[in-house]
């Protein structure tokens, strides 16, 4: 990372950012409509695109098997740089191949791999922030990656938890064993699998992990809601990026922002109801662009309470909202909205899932040995990231 007046950059590996802030692979969120509006409203309100924006995560072994669903989620804009694509994987050689098939047929500009997934249904198999506990496996699978880059201009970065839970933490080991297999970057969800996305984000974990990690940058996620809580952190912790991920639904123009925030840009105004309105309108089409119309609408659906997080809309007009089903219809309703009322104070803070602490359901005798380097069996499945 360098650090100028006014403004702060970040590099991964070949790739420099003017701002460093990355949009992080949210499962049915950060597909290419919504990473298309993020960067859309980025450049329209601070007169740039400065960050880096993930697409959703996806499975290595689907993407080598080529299933259509996965295909179609690594989908990305024309004019769309640098491209960048989150893998999960528990297993070495299945990594390689995808990491491979990325590079030979050159579907993304940057590969991040994800060890942060706390749902229950992947920790169970040894997935997700199970896996790092795993530390021989783990090595192997950020070196298979890292080894099918090598001569490119695609750097490998990894995501990970602070741990399993509070009595069995993994992110400086995670961290070390990244950066001694030749990951360009790591990026710390600063809370434990067991917390999920409950409580508070516990920045220090992002401040020790810089400490312990020296020769690459650090990223720290969690609990990132407004460009304030962007410079906050990197100021607490030292870190060299932030990596936002709830704080962004329902404001997709929050990148423009932190753009501002870290460039040195005046601060774009929050939008009233009527320009959220228009933001949805836009929401929906490119949505409808990528998915078809019916589809796309259905999708739109759960991006509706989001959008309207403190606004005053009606009881009505939010339940035909919740059910749109058409273009017209989506056009139709969002003009409803009263397009004079201001940005409201209640619309900032945390937004999204939050759930709260539970146990982290594990493989019978996970925890027993953290050096052995056994694939998990059947932890390859689809899930919502971390």
């Amino acid at each position: 990372m360098t650090v100028a007046a006014g403004r702060r950059d970040l590099t991964i590996g070949p790739i420099q950012l003017r701002s460093p802030v990355v949009l992080a692979p949210m499962a049915g969120v950060t597909n290419v409509a919504f990473r298309t509006l993020c960067r859309e409203l980025e450049l329209t309100r601070a007169g740039t695109v400065s960050g880096l924006y993930v697409c959703e995560m996806v499975t290595a072994r689907a993407l080598v098997e080529r299933h259509p669903n996965t295909m179609h989620m690594v989908t990305f804009a024309p004019d769309e740089s640098p491209r960048s694509l989150q893998l999960y994987s528990v297993d070495p050689a299945n990594t390689y191949a995808a990491a491979k098939m990325i590079v030979d047929e050159n579907l993304a500009d940057h590969i991040d791999m994800n060890f942060g997934c706390p749902v229950p249904k992947v920790t169970r198999r040894g997935g997700g922030a199970a896996l790092p506990y795993k530390r021989r496996l783990f090595g192997q699978i950020v070196a298979a990656a890292v080894r099918a880059t090598e001569g490119t201009d695609i750097p490998v970065t990894v995501k990970f938890r602070v741990g399993i839970d509070d009595e069995h933490l993994t992110f400086l080991d995670a961290g070390r064993i990244a950066e001694q297999e030749g990951a360009a970057a790591v990026a710390l969800h600063a809370r434990t699998a067991a917390q999920r996305y409950s409580g508070a984000a516990d920045w220090e974990r992002i401040a020790e992990l810089k400490q312990h990690v020296t020769d690459i940058p650090v990223l720290g996620n969690g609990d990132i809601f407004e460009a304030a809580d962007a410079l906050a952190m990197m100021a607490q912790t030292g870190c060299d990026g932030v990596v936002i991920g709830r704080g962004c639904l329902g404001r997709p123009w929050l990148f423009a922002e932190l753009s501002a925030a870290f460039t040195g840009a005046p601060m774009p105004t929050p939008p009233t109801l009527g320009e959220v309105a228009q933001i949805m309108l836009r929401h929906g089409q490119l949505l409808a662009a990528h998915f078809g119309e019916d589809k796309g609408m259905r999708d739109m659906r759960k991006h509706i309470a989001w959008y309207l997080h403190g606004f005053p809309a009606g009881a009505d007009l939010r339940r035909a909202l919740a059910l749109v089903k058409t273009l017209s219809e989506l056009e139709d309703l969002v003009g409803q909205l009263d397009p004079t009322v201001p940005f409201p104070e209640a619309a900032t803070g945390p937004r999204g899932r939050q759930g709260s602490a539970a146990s982290v359901t594990l493989p019978e005798g996970w925890l027993d040995d953290p050096d052995d380097c056994t694939v998990p069996a059947g932890a390859e499945v689809m899930h919502s990231g971390g």
